[in-house]
């Protein structure tokens, strides 16, 4: 899976020394994480970071991930190919007040404060990290939408202008710039 364990006892560290970190999951598991988010594949992927004492029981995270996806394309479901690098921060406490269930909780500013698991398991913070910089709408750049027009036989049919609210105006307003009155 990697070149690290990716299950780790953040309590059972050191808390003098950093602890530096490297998956790279092969191809078994990155088949397995494609099916997870539903991806068509997922090509490489790395994610290296360390994690340092922040105090005497906290820990933060401060890691790179890289993959390449492959998304089908929200228009024509051909594949879509997209690099992924984005830089993930966390700050596990260990004095952190997690929120009672169903209780009403304002988010707070720091979204990347969380409590000290028993366990950090890195994977999961890897394929978190990737889900969240996944493409919503992923698009091949040859796909187009086509157009169909519905309308009554001898009736012109609408067009995206058309019911653009102030289309109307923008006409009104250059004829009166031309002094011309409305009909």
């Amino acid at each position: 899976m990697s070149n690290t364990e990716s299950k780790i006892n953040l309590r059972r560290l050191p808390a003098d020394q950093s602890f530096a970190f490297l998956l790279e999951p092969d191809a078994e598991a990155r088949a397995a994480i494609a099916t997870q988010l539903e991806l068509i594949a997922l090509r490489k992927v790395r994610f290296e970071g360390e994690l340092t004492p922040a105090g005497k029981k906290d820990w933060r995270l401060k890691a790179k991930v890289g993959a390449t996806v492959v998304q089908p394309c929200v228009v024509t479901l051909g594949p879509v190919s997209t690099r992924i690098d984005d830089t993930i921060e966390r700050l596990y406490l260990a004095d952190f007040d997690e929120p009672e269930e169903g209780s009403e909780v304002e988010m707070p500013e720091d979204d990347s404060i969380e409590a000290i698991p028993d366990i950090l398991d890195l994977e999961e913070v890897m394929i978190e990290a990737i889900a969240l910089a996944l493409p919503l709408y992923p698009r091949a750049d040859d796909a187009a939408l086509e157009t169909s027009d519905f309308a009554a036989p001898g009736v012109a049919p609408m067009t995206d202008e058309d019911v653009k609210p102030f289309a109307g105006l923008a006409g009104l307003r250059d004829k009166l710039a031309k002094g011309e009155k409305e009909d």
